[in-house]
């Protein structure tokens, strides 16, 4: 296998996103574990910072936090898994309703309506493998950069996406599937 087939491999890998999404929802649960987030595009934009830390790095400037505590490693600066590429609205995969469907199926999250929207959060057993997970080797820096979502961007759904365009205005001029550089 090449490294190129080794990369679509690797994103085409179900497991690896979800266990990054339940990593951010654990950030969010909080001591209690009972903390959501509001809504899908809260969530995808959460994620988006999360997924690619050279964009976490510039949001943390803009808000005058400390750019270091988003630890992007020399080898994530350049790398082919760091351009994120545009879909249909802006920093959001396709394929969110499928990782959730995913998790609520095998019962780690919950996801309620809420007005017009819908909250995310975990499940007890999902709390439990967020922290194994988060705690695991392969996945403490994830982890520490989820905390510092929650610490420095935890805005509302209207605000994180109103600040991720505005910091990010090239998302919004890209043509669907376009790389966004980094």
């Amino acid at each position: 296998m090449d490294f190129f087939e080794s990369l679509a491999e690797l994103e085409a890998n179900r497991e690896l996103h979800c266990a990054r999404l339940l990593v951010l929802l654990g950030a969010f649960a909080g001591e209690e574990g009972q903390g959501e987030i509001e809504g899908l595009t809260k969530l995808a934009k959460l994620d988006f910072l999360l997924r690619y830390p050279v964009m976490l790095e510039k949001a943390l400037e803009v808000r005058n936090r400390s750019a270091k505590s988003a630890e992007v490693q020399p080898h994530e600066r350049n790398s082919v898994e760091s351009k994120m590429v545009r879909y249909r609205y802006g920093p959001w995969d396709h394929r969110y309703w499928q990782f959730l469907a995913l998790l609520q199926g095998k019962g780690l999250v919950r996801i309620r309506r809420q007005g017009l929207g819908r909250m995310v959060g975990l499940t007890e057993n999902g709390r439990a493998l967020a922290k194994q997970i988060a705690h695991s080797s392969d996945y403490e820096v994830v982890a520490r950069r989820a905390d510092v979502l929650k610490d420095s961007l935890n805005l509302t759904a209207t605000g994180i996406m109103r600040f991720v365009y505005a910091t990010f205005p090239e998302i919004a001029s890209l043509k669907m599937n376009e790389q966004i550089e980094t």
